[in-house]
């Protein structure tokens, strides 16, 4: 059997995602669908592949959109989180499979709606299917699952960073995703789960220290989004889950500086007769201050803690085949799970959760296969 898959964007992710699907045997067609050519044409003379298909595409044109998906197994979302819940919709319409890489919690609890609409239709929505949230999701959960086995699991950390390999300037970091979606996660209220109970925290705050091998100390901080749908699952069962992004030290107090002076704030302020929003400004300065040329790098650390035990996953991942790291954290685990649905790996339909829906060991095999060297150590005692 044979399978046609449809990415909506032409960006990085869509790259890595695209690598993905064209080595696979069973897929005979990846349409790469995008506002302008040129990008789905450069993917397609990247990978020297004739499976892939350039479409020109408008993704805020539902009806273009249905259609469009009617012809495709799986569609996976590329494009920023704005646009997944009504492509999520066309999904649904168009009888097609869908999952995107998330990233926003507001977003994907409108996508849970469209559940029972999505089983009457023979449809899987997976939302939040990258790194953070996605990958490190389905690593807790295949310490919950496999490691523990019903017995009590205290606390659950995530923690996640995507970095320059060569930090510069006073930030010591690069754009190596959406600056929208950076900023976001910078501002946004947190949700953790604390003595068992759900409970929103700060972002940029409870900065901790963490090592890893061959870069030291480093910082990680409260940022919103990477925990996708854990703390409402897990709520009551586990006493400690909470997510936090790594970073060079300092990183975290020079932006809550920013954010002090009213530098993340979407309302608009008048100077000398001009209203933009300050966070317009920062945005566009970032993309410019923060886009040096450097190789990137990903440091993953997931600890699963019970009574008597200490489950720990720790990822470092470098640039490798003409793909960042970053692309290969993202693309990679959100191309697997949508093979894993149309080959029948992931049968349930509806809007589904990856600690419950999506097999981890599959997924966990899978990405080693593919060179994300995730290694595993338990502590006892």
């Amino acid at each position: 059997m044979s399978y046609k898959m449809l990415i909506v964007g032409a960006g990085k992710q869509a790259q890595a995602i695209a690598y993905e699907f064209v080595r696979q045997k069973d897929i005979d067609e990846v349409c790469v669908a995008s506002r302008h050519l040129d990008k789905p044409k450069k993917i397609k003379k990247m990978l020297k592949s004739d499976k892939i298909c350039p479409v020109k595409l408008n993704a805020k044109n539902f009806n273009e959109t249905v259609k469009l998906m009617k012809k495709f197994d799986c569609a996976v979302s590329a494009v920023p989180y704005q646009y997944n819940y009504d492509l999520a919709r066309a999904a649904v319409k168009a009888g097609c499979n869908f999952i995107d890489l998330g990233g926003n919690v507001d977003i994907v609890k409108k996508e849970f709606s469209l559940s029972k609409q999505a089983k009457k239709n023979n449809v899987a929505i997976i939302p939040d299917c990258g790194l953070a949230p996605g990958l490190v999701s389905n690593l807790a959960a295949l310490a919950v699952q496999k490691d523990f086995k019903g017995n009590k699991v205290k606390s659950v950390k995530l923690r996640v960073g995507g970095l320059p390999q060569h930090p510069k300037g006073p930030l010591k970091y690069m754009i190596v995703f959406s600056v929208h979606g950076l900023i976001n996660e910078y501002i946004e209220p947190v949700l953790v789960i604390d003595n068992y109970k759900l409970k929103t925290v700060e972002p940029m705050q409870d900065v901790e220290e963490l090592n890893f091998p061959g870069f030291g100390k480093m910082e990680a901080f409260n940022t919103s989004g990477g925990t996708s749908t854990m703390p409402q699952s897990y709520k009551g069962k586990i006493k400690e889950l909470n997510y936090k992004t790594i970073r060079y030290p300092g990183h975290a107090e020079k932006v809550r500086c920013m954010m002090y002076l009213g530098l993340t704030s979407s309302k608009p302020r008048e100077v000398e007769g001009c209203k933009f929003p300050p966070r317009e400004l920062l945005e566009d300065l970032f993309k410019e201050k923060l886009s040096y040329k450097d190789k990137d790098l990903v440091l993953l650390k997931v600890i699963v803690e019970g009574t008597k035990k200490k489950v720990v996953y720790t990822l470092v991942d470098k640039e490798k085949g003409g793909l960042t790291a970053m692309t290969r954290c993202t693309g990679f685990p959100a191309g697997v799970i949508a093979e894993m649905i149309v080959r029948g790996d992931i049968k349930k339909k509806g809007a589904l959760k990856h600690e419950f829906d999506v097999p981890p060991q599959i997924l966990y095999k899978a990405l080693k296969n593919r060179g994300l060297n995730i290694k595993k150590k338990v502590y006892y005692g």
